[in-house]
């Protein structure tokens, strides 16, 4: 029995492991997926998380769950041996060595910075569940906090400074859903004006959302600025050494909470091997989704998703001709990949991976969105294109259960309005229990005692 090894639970890898349960004769192949967390994260729908829109757990999906005939690892990839055709995992402090017949990398991408004072230390990214929730929770904090200072305290300034870098698709939605939190905010929190607000989203192109036509980019910028929002075009963070955000503009902006979506790059495991990488460090595959380097196929390695370089035949990608990385492409490029896949095991043709864009959505905050069809000749703008954007990505979501949940929290925050708990404490959850437990006595003070 062949065996196929998937690293990478994400997006991509989700759909190729579920597409070849569906594919797969019985006893054909043995599926394991291999990744550090056993669930699967949407991440479009970031953006709503950190606004409370919807409820962080249900755009997760567990592996196991939804994965019924694929053996799922909770394990980190560490070394990938494509000539023994093994590759070394690690969690915790056992290592072991899994082996493979066909090998798919679909590991995804990870927040890329560059070595800018301060952002390491001082910033947080919006890839995963928890820096959503982590952005979420301090916006609601920093808001109570900042309500029970007296007017005029020079700490209310920074409290109420947040500050997105990056005006891509990930940035600006993530910014807009911010803005939206804080205008609900603003609702109950009697003390603070939204002139009490800076709210900073950084660029350093000329524009935000680069994949709309450069009109409807502006229209984006007008929204937010009409929300109370400054964007910064054209502008780069030279410094954010002690929270202190300073520009080329040489504006300083000190803040509590830096967001960084200034781009992604490949996994670290790809670039510590051997296999074929371009510059930017992204494993080359043919258009049949099968890996290649200079001296020609890899054979037995596959790979699709945002880990991935592949040529766009449609002419309608990257400038460099590539494939954008994006969910939908991530999932067509799965489909056909499993396809291709199947193909190997039973000696048939491969088939290249081609797809005409069917166009992007962005939600803007509550009934603001923009719609560009593929080829760019339809516009849709305002409450239409923000139920659009719900209803592609809500019905894009693995699983009928996940669906329901998200179909849910949107009900829920349409009738009763977004949730403006804070969770804060989570992140330290033994604070509590431990400020009033009580310890023994150091063994010298209880034999004086004696």
């Amino acid at each position: 029995m062949q065996k196929i090894l998937i690293l990478g639970g994400g997006f991509a890898g989700y759909h190729v492991a579920k597409g070849l349960e569906k594919q797969l004769k019985d006893g054909e192949a043995e599926v394991t997926i291999v990744d550090i967390r056993t669930h699967m994260c949407y991440q479009p729908f970031l953006a709503e998380v950190a606004s409370g829109a919807i409820e962080s757990r249900h755009i997760q999906v567990p592996l196991r769950s939804h994965l019924k005939k694929t053996n799922v690892v909770e394990a980190k990839a560490k070394v990938i041996d494509p000539v023994n055709k093994k590759v070394t995992v690690k969690k915790r402090d056992h290592v072991w060595d899994l082996e493979y017949d066909q090998l798919v990398i679909t590991l995804g991408a990870v927040t890329k910075t560059f070595p800018t004072p301060g952002i390491a230390d001082n910033a947080i990214g919006l890839k995963t569940t928890e820096e959503a929730v982590y952005i979420r929770n301090k916006v609601i904090e920093n808001f109570s906090i900042a309500d029970s200072l007296p007017a005029g305290d020079p700490r209310r300034k920074r409290l109420l400074t947040f500050i997105v870098v990056g005006g891509g698709f990930s940035g600006g939605e993530g910014f807009a859903e911010i803005v939206d939190l804080c205008h609900k905010l603003l609702k109950t929190h009697r003390n603070i004006k939204l002139e009490d607000l800076e709210l900073h989203l950084i660029e350093a192109a000329d524009r935000i959302l680069p994949e709309l036509p450069p009109q409807h980019s502006q229209y984006a910028i007008d929204k937010m600025e009409a929300r109370g929002a400054h964007v910064h075009l054209k502008t780069f963070v030279e410094s954010a050494v002690d929270g202190v955000v300073k520009t080329s503009d040489g504006a300083e902006y000190p803040t509590d909470l830096i967001v960084w979506t200034a781009g992604t790059s490949a996994c670290p495991v790809l670039r510590d091997s051997d296999l074929p990488l371009d510059g930017r460090g992204r494993l080359r595959v043919r258009t049949d989704l099968r890996v290649e380097g200079d001296d020609g196929i890899v054979e037995g390695i596959w790979g699709c998703g945002d880990a991935t370089v592949c040529q766009d035949l449609s002419g309608g990608g990257l400038p460099d001709g590539s494939c954008a990385p994006t969910a939908q492409h991530a999932l067509r490029q799965a489909n056909q990949l499993v396809k291709n896949l199947c193909a190997t095991l039973r000696g048939g043709q491969l088939g290249d991976y081609f797809h005409n864009n069917a166009g992007c959505v962005a939600g803007l905050g509550a009934w603001i969105g923009i719609f560009a069809s593929g080829k760019k000749k339809l516009i849709i703008k305002g409450p239409l294109a923000w139920c659009m954007h719900r209803g592609y990505h809500g019905f894009a979501m693995p699983t009928w259960e996940r669906k329901l949940r998200i179909f849910g929290d949107w009900t829920a925050g349409l009738v009763l309005g977004k949730d403006v708990t804070s969770t804060h404490e989570l992140e330290r959850p033994k604070a509590f229990f431990q400020k009033f437990a009580i310890r023994p006595k150091p063994k010298a003070e209880t034999a004086e005692t004696e």
